[in-house]
Protein backbone atom coordinates (compact mmCIF):
# COMPACT_ATOMS: atom_id res chain seq x y z
CA UNK A 1 0.00 0.00 0.00
CA UNK A 2 0.90 3.49 -0.41
CA UNK A 3 1.82 5.00 2.87
CA UNK A 4 0.54 8.43 1.79
CA UNK A 5 -3.19 7.52 0.40
CA UNK A 6 -4.44 10.51 1.81
CA UNK A 7 -4.46 14.66 1.12
CA UNK A 8 -1.72 16.18 3.85
CA UNK A 9 -0.60 15.84 6.95
CA UNK A 10 -3.92 16.57 8.34
CA UNK A 11 -4.83 13.14 6.70
CA UNK A 12 -1.31 11.53 8.47
CA UNK A 13 -2.36 12.80 11.65
CA UNK A 14 -6.21 10.98 11.21
CA UNK A 15 -4.48 7.71 10.81
CA UNK A 16 -2.26 5.26 12.99
CA UNK A 17 0.87 3.48 12.24
CA UNK A 18 -1.44 0.03 12.23
CA UNK A 19 -3.42 1.41 9.55
CA UNK A 20 0.40 1.32 7.26
CA UNK A 21 1.00 -2.77 8.11
CA UNK A 22 1.20 -4.43 5.87
CA UNK A 23 4.18 -2.36 4.54
CA UNK A 24 6.65 -2.31 1.54
CA UNK A 25 9.58 -1.68 2.77
CA UNK A 26 13.20 -1.50 0.54
CA UNK A 27 16.50 -2.39 2.21
CA UNK A 28 19.45 -0.65 0.53
CA UNK A 29 22.33 -3.32 1.51
CA UNK A 30 21.14 -7.31 1.84
CA UNK A 31 24.05 -7.93 4.51
CA UNK A 32 23.48 -9.58 8.01
CA UNK A 33 21.14 -6.82 9.81
CA UNK A 34 18.67 -5.83 6.65
CA UNK A 35 18.35 -9.77 6.31
CA UNK A 36 17.87 -10.04 10.11
CA UNK A 37 15.37 -7.13 10.12
CA UNK A 38 13.38 -8.49 7.01
CA UNK A 39 13.11 -11.91 8.50
CA UNK A 40 11.71 -10.71 11.64
CA UNK A 41 9.41 -8.08 9.95
CA UNK A 42 7.77 -11.06 7.51
CA UNK A 43 7.33 -13.63 10.34
CA UNK A 44 5.52 -10.91 12.27
CA UNK A 45 3.25 -10.29 8.82
CA UNK A 46 4.31 -6.82 8.98
CA UNK A 47 5.91 -6.41 5.53
CA UNK A 48 3.76 -6.28 2.05
CA UNK A 49 5.88 -9.65 0.23
CA UNK A 50 5.07 -8.90 -2.70
CA UNK A 51 6.20 -5.56 -2.87
CA UNK A 52 9.10 -5.55 -0.30
CA UNK A 53 12.85 -6.32 -1.74
CA UNK A 54 16.55 -5.50 -1.36
CA UNK A 55 19.34 -4.16 -3.60
CA UNK A 56 22.82 -5.14 -3.18
CA UNK A 57 25.72 -5.36 -5.58
CA UNK A 58 26.94 -8.52 -4.61
CA UNK A 59 24.99 -11.97 -5.84
CA UNK A 60 26.30 -13.89 -2.91
CA UNK A 61 24.69 -11.01 -0.44
CA UNK A 62 21.21 -11.61 -2.44
CA UNK A 63 21.24 -14.89 -2.26
CA UNK A 64 21.23 -15.40 1.04
CA UNK A 65 18.94 -12.16 1.27
CA UNK A 66 16.22 -14.25 -0.52
CA UNK A 67 16.91 -17.85 1.08
CA UNK A 68 16.30 -16.71 4.58
CA UNK A 69 14.09 -14.35 3.93
CA UNK A 70 11.64 -15.11 0.68
CA UNK A 71 12.10 -11.48 -0.76
CA UNK A 72 12.55 -10.34 -3.97
CA UNK A 73 16.26 -8.70 -4.85
CA UNK A 74 17.95 -6.16 -7.37
CA UNK A 75 21.28 -5.20 -7.98
CA UNK A 76 20.66 -2.03 -8.07
CA UNK A 77 18.74 0.62 -6.01
CA UNK A 78 16.09 2.15 -8.78
CA UNK A 79 13.30 -0.85 -8.50
CA UNK A 80 13.49 -0.71 -4.67
CA UNK A 81 12.98 2.68 -4.72
CA UNK A 82 10.13 2.62 -7.11
CA UNK A 83 8.75 -0.43 -5.10
CA UNK A 84 8.59 0.49 -1.61
CA UNK A 85 7.36 2.92 0.76
CA UNK A 86 9.62 2.35 3.55
CA UNK A 87 13.52 2.67 2.95
CA UNK A 88 16.24 1.16 5.06
CA UNK A 89 19.50 2.21 4.49
CA UNK A 90 21.77 -0.79 5.50
CA UNK A 91 25.04 0.44 3.84
CA UNK A 92 28.30 1.09 5.81
CA UNK A 93 28.50 5.00 6.67
CA UNK A 94 31.90 5.40 3.84
CA UNK A 95 29.40 4.00 1.39
CA UNK A 96 26.06 6.08 3.19
CA UNK A 97 27.13 9.23 0.89
CA UNK A 98 26.99 7.48 -2.57
CA UNK A 99 23.93 5.86 -1.84
CA UNK A 100 22.28 8.99 -0.54
CA UNK A 101 22.99 10.93 -3.83
CA UNK A 102 21.60 8.47 -6.26
CA UNK A 103 18.09 7.99 -4.61
CA UNK A 104 17.82 11.65 -3.62
CA UNK A 105 16.22 12.17 -7.07
CA UNK A 106 13.77 9.47 -6.72
CA UNK A 107 12.30 10.09 -3.62
CA UNK A 108 8.96 11.45 -3.07
CA UNK A 109 6.48 12.40 0.14
CA UNK A 110 5.25 8.70 0.58
CA UNK A 111 9.32 7.43 1.00
CA UNK A 112 10.15 6.85 4.94
CA UNK A 113 14.06 6.63 4.97
CA UNK A 114 15.70 4.77 8.07
CA UNK A 115 19.81 4.69 8.35
CA UNK A 116 21.22 2.44 10.76
CA UNK A 117 24.18 3.54 9.49
CA UNK A 118 26.31 3.97 13.10
CA UNK A 119 27.19 7.63 13.67
CA UNK A 120 25.70 9.51 10.91
CA UNK A 121 23.21 12.23 12.06
CA UNK A 122 20.01 13.49 11.29
CA UNK A 123 21.67 16.91 10.04
CA UNK A 124 24.11 14.83 7.99
CA UNK A 125 20.87 12.33 6.36
CA UNK A 126 18.88 15.40 5.79
CA UNK A 127 21.51 16.85 4.02
CA UNK A 128 21.64 13.81 1.30
CA UNK A 129 18.28 13.24 1.20
CA UNK A 130 17.07 16.87 0.88
CA UNK A 131 13.58 17.19 2.67
CA UNK A 132 12.52 13.80 3.20
CA UNK A 133 11.04 11.82 6.38
CA UNK A 134 13.82 10.36 7.69
CA UNK A 135 14.54 8.72 10.53
CA UNK A 136 17.95 7.75 12.61
CA UNK A 137 17.57 3.85 14.55
CA UNK A 138 20.61 2.61 16.43
CA UNK A 139 19.78 -1.57 16.65
CA UNK A 140 22.65 -3.72 18.27
CA UNK A 141 23.62 -7.03 16.82
CA UNK A 142 21.33 -8.94 19.10
CA UNK A 143 18.86 -8.23 16.54
CA UNK A 144 20.37 -11.52 14.60
CA UNK A 145 18.19 -13.26 17.01
CA UNK A 146 15.47 -11.08 17.46
CA UNK A 147 16.58 -9.64 20.86
CA UNK A 148 17.77 -6.29 19.90
CA UNK A 149 18.34 -2.95 22.33
CA UNK A 150 17.18 0.01 19.82
CA UNK A 151 17.08 3.81 19.81
CA UNK A 152 15.51 5.75 17.31
CA UNK A 153 14.95 9.39 16.45
CA UNK A 154 13.10 11.17 13.66
CA UNK A 155 13.71 14.41 12.05
CA UNK A 156 11.12 17.19 12.27
CA UNK A 157 9.10 15.53 14.78
CA UNK A 158 5.58 16.72 14.98
CA UNK A 159 2.76 16.00 17.28
CA UNK A 160 0.58 12.46 16.52
CA UNK A 161 3.52 11.58 14.21
CA UNK A 162 2.57 8.67 12.18
CA UNK A 163 6.55 7.03 11.59
CA UNK A 164 7.44 7.46 14.95
CA UNK A 165 4.32 4.27 15.59
CA UNK A 166 5.62 2.95 12.25
CA UNK A 167 9.56 2.50 13.61
CA UNK A 168 9.09 1.31 17.10
CA UNK A 169 6.55 -1.53 15.80
CA UNK A 170 9.12 -2.06 12.81
CA UNK A 171 11.95 -2.24 15.73
CA UNK A 172 9.69 -3.48 18.48
CA UNK A 173 9.38 -6.63 16.48
CA UNK A 174 13.05 -7.48 16.97
CA UNK A 175 13.20 -6.46 20.27
CA UNK A 176 12.74 -3.64 22.78
CA UNK A 177 12.79 -0.20 20.93
CA UNK A 178 13.25 3.25 22.47
CA UNK A 179 12.35 6.52 21.12
CA UNK A 180 14.92 8.94 22.49
CA UNK A 181 15.85 12.52 21.13
CA UNK A 182 18.62 11.95 18.64
CA UNK A 183 21.28 13.84 21.23
CA UNK A 184 20.93 10.54 23.18
CA UNK A 185 21.60 8.47 20.39
CA UNK A 186 25.56 8.62 20.78
CA UNK A 187 24.65 7.34 24.82
CA UNK A 188 22.53 4.55 23.04
CA UNK A 189 25.63 3.89 20.51
CA UNK A 190 27.91 3.54 23.46
CA UNK A 191 25.68 1.72 25.82
CA UNK A 192 23.57 -0.62 23.34
CA UNK A 193 25.67 -0.54 20.20
CA UNK A 194 28.81 -1.22 21.42
CA UNK A 195 27.57 -3.14 24.77
CA UNK A 196 27.21 -7.11 23.20
CA UNK A 197 31.35 -6.35 22.90
CA UNK A 198 31.21 -5.96 26.40
CA UNK A 199 29.17 -8.35 27.56
CA UNK A 200 30.99 -10.88 25.36
CA UNK A 201 34.14 -10.33 26.88
CA UNK A 202 32.79 -10.82 30.33
CA UNK A 203 31.28 -13.99 29.20
CA UNK A 204 34.38 -15.11 27.55
CA UNK A 205 36.01 -14.31 31.06
CA UNK A 206 33.60 -16.07 33.03
CA UNK A 207 34.20 -18.90 31.27
CA UNK A 208 37.81 -18.80 31.26
CA UNK A 209 37.38 -18.62 35.24
CA UNK A 210 35.68 -22.01 35.09
CA UNK A 211 37.86 -23.54 33.03
CA UNK A 212 40.27 -22.36 35.78
CA UNK A 213 38.74 -23.71 37.85
CA UNK A 214 38.45 -27.23 36.62
CA UNK A 215 35.52 -26.92 33.74
CA UNK A 216 35.63 -28.44 30.49
CA UNK A 217 35.83 -25.38 27.82
CA UNK A 218 31.93 -26.42 26.41
CA UNK A 219 30.55 -26.18 29.87
CA UNK A 220 32.24 -23.08 31.46
CA UNK A 221 30.68 -21.35 28.09
CA UNK A 222 27.01 -22.08 28.24
CA UNK A 223 27.17 -22.06 32.18
CA UNK A 224 28.70 -18.36 31.49
CA UNK A 225 26.28 -17.52 29.02
CA UNK A 226 23.06 -18.79 30.44
CA UNK A 227 24.11 -16.87 34.00
CA UNK A 228 24.26 -13.70 31.81
CA UNK A 229 20.65 -14.46 29.79
CA UNK A 230 18.62 -15.73 33.01
CA UNK A 231 20.67 -12.85 35.25
CA UNK A 232 19.35 -10.48 32.14
CA UNK A 233 15.21 -11.76 32.57
CA UNK A 234 15.52 -11.24 36.21
CA UNK A 235 15.95 -7.71 36.02
CA UNK A 236 13.81 -7.39 32.83
CA UNK A 237 11.09 -9.69 34.56
CA UNK A 238 11.17 -8.43 38.32
CA UNK A 239 11.14 -4.91 37.54
CA UNK A 240 14.06 -5.05 41.20
CA UNK A 241 17.04 -2.94 40.83
CA UNK A 242 20.16 -5.23 39.69
CA UNK A 243 21.98 -3.97 43.31
CA UNK A 244 19.09 -5.25 44.90
CA UNK A 245 19.35 -8.88 42.90
CA UNK A 246 23.14 -8.97 43.62
CA UNK A 247 22.36 -8.40 47.19
CA UNK A 248 19.71 -11.63 47.29
CA UNK A 249 22.70 -13.27 45.85
CA UNK A 250 25.32 -12.44 48.10
CA UNK A 251 25.02 -14.10 51.83
CA UNK A 252 27.07 -12.88 54.21
CA UNK A 253 30.46 -14.47 54.58
CA UNK A 254 29.22 -16.51 51.37
CA UNK A 255 31.14 -17.23 48.07
CA UNK A 256 29.46 -14.83 45.88
CA UNK A 257 30.65 -11.75 48.68
CA UNK A 258 34.10 -13.35 48.11
CA UNK A 259 34.32 -12.58 44.58
CA UNK A 260 32.05 -9.70 44.49
CA UNK A 261 35.19 -8.22 46.84
CA UNK A 262 37.38 -9.40 43.68
CA UNK A 263 35.68 -7.08 41.42
CA UNK A 264 35.03 -4.41 43.59
CA UNK A 265 38.86 -4.74 43.61
CA UNK A 266 39.67 -4.44 40.06
CA UNK A 267 37.43 -1.83 39.65
CA UNK A 268 35.00 -3.73 37.57
CA UNK A 269 32.43 -1.46 37.96
CA UNK A 270 34.24 1.96 36.88
CA UNK A 271 35.86 -0.04 33.74
CA UNK A 272 32.55 -0.75 32.71
CA UNK A 273 31.03 2.82 32.81
CA UNK A 274 34.72 4.34 31.65
CA UNK A 275 33.84 1.57 28.20
CA UNK A 276 30.06 3.11 27.73
CA UNK A 277 31.74 6.41 28.04
CA UNK A 278 35.10 5.62 25.71
CA UNK A 279 31.92 4.16 23.23
CA UNK A 280 29.89 6.92 23.39
CA UNK A 281 32.73 9.53 22.95
CA UNK A 282 33.90 7.83 19.55
CA UNK A 283 30.30 8.11 18.58
CA UNK A 284 30.25 11.80 18.94
CA UNK A 285 33.67 12.11 16.72
CA UNK A 286 32.49 10.18 14.49
CA UNK A 287 29.79 11.87 13.58
CA UNK A 288 31.86 15.69 13.62
CA UNK A 289 33.62 14.29 10.60
CA UNK A 290 30.88 13.63 8.29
Amino acid sequence: MNLFPFDGFAGLWRMTHEDVFPLSVGFLGAGQMATALASSWVKAGLLDVTRSRASDPYPEARAKFEAATGLHTAPTNGEVVMQCDALVLAVKPQILPAVMAEIRPALEPRHLVISIAAGVTLDALAAGLGPARIARVMPNTPCLVGASATGYALRNERPNNLDVGVVGKLFGAVGKAYHLSEPLLDAVTGLSGSGPAFVYLFIEALADGGVKCGLPRATAQALAAQTVLGAAKMVLETGQHPGALKDAVASPGGTTIAGLHALERAAFRAAAMDAVEAACKRAQELGKKE
